[in-house]
C-alpha cells in the first residue's frame, strides 16, 4: 500500500496536478462504461446510511453530480459522502473517494457541467439537466485506488491519498 497525505481537503483538479496517476486511473474506473457511474453513500439526518447510483462528471476543476430532488435527497445535512466506482467485470479494481459535498449555485459552473453531461450522453439524446436538479461538487479528503490482476487476487495493490 502506498499512502500520500494532503494538508487540506482537495478538489479533483488539485489531485490531478499533484498525483496524476490516481485521478487518471480513478476516472477510467468511474467512466468504464462510457459515462460516469458510481454509488454515492450518505448518512442523512435520520442516521440510516443510504446508497444511490449517480452519474459523476469529472472536469478539470472538479468532480460533480446532478442530484434529482426527492424526499430522500442523498446529500445529508453535513455533506459527508463516499463515492465508489461500479464493479468491474474482469477484476476487482476499485476507485473510492470520501469528503464533503457542497451545492453549487454558480450559473457558469452549472452551465459548463450541464453541457458536459449532455455531451457525454449525446448518443442517448440526453439534455442538460433541468434547473430543479441540484448540482453538487465533491471535495476529497480520502482517495483509494485498488488494482488487481483479476478476481480473487491475493495481493491487490492499494494507493491511498488522505488528509493529514
Amino acid at each position: 500500500m502506498v499512502a500520500r497525505n494532503v494538508s487540506q481537503m482537495a478538489k479533483w483538479g488539485d489531485l490531478a496536478r499533484t498525483w496524476p496517476d490516481l485521478p487518471n486511473a480513478g476516472k477510467a474506473l468511474l467512466y468504464q462504461f462510457g459515462v460516469g457511474l458510481a454509488f454515492l453513500a450518505t448518512v442523512p439526518r435520520d442516521g440510516g446510511p443510504r446508497t444511490h447510483p449517480v452519474c459523476p462528471l469529472i472536469t478539470e476543476e472538479g468532480i460533480f453530480a446532478f442530484i434529482i430532488p426527492s424526499p430522500n435527497n442523498p446529500i445529508c445535512s453535513d455533506g459527508r459522502y463516499a463515492l465508489h466506482s461500479f464493479p468491474c467485470p474482469d477484476n476487482e479494481d476499485v476507485f473510492y473517494v470520501t469528503g464533503t459535498a457542497g451545492i453549487i449555485t454558480d450559473p457558469g459552473i452549472r452551465t459548463r457541467v450541464g453541457e458536459q453531461f449532455a455531451a457525454e450522453r449525446a448518443s442517448l439524446n440526453a439534455q442538460v439537466p433541468p434547473d430543479k436538479d441540484v448540482l453538487v461538487e465533491f471535495d476529497i479528503s480520502r482517495c483509494l485506488l485498488t488494482r488487481t490482476i483479476g478476481h480473487g487476487d491475493p495481493r491487490p495493490h492499494h494507493d491511498v491519498m488522505r488528509e493529514d
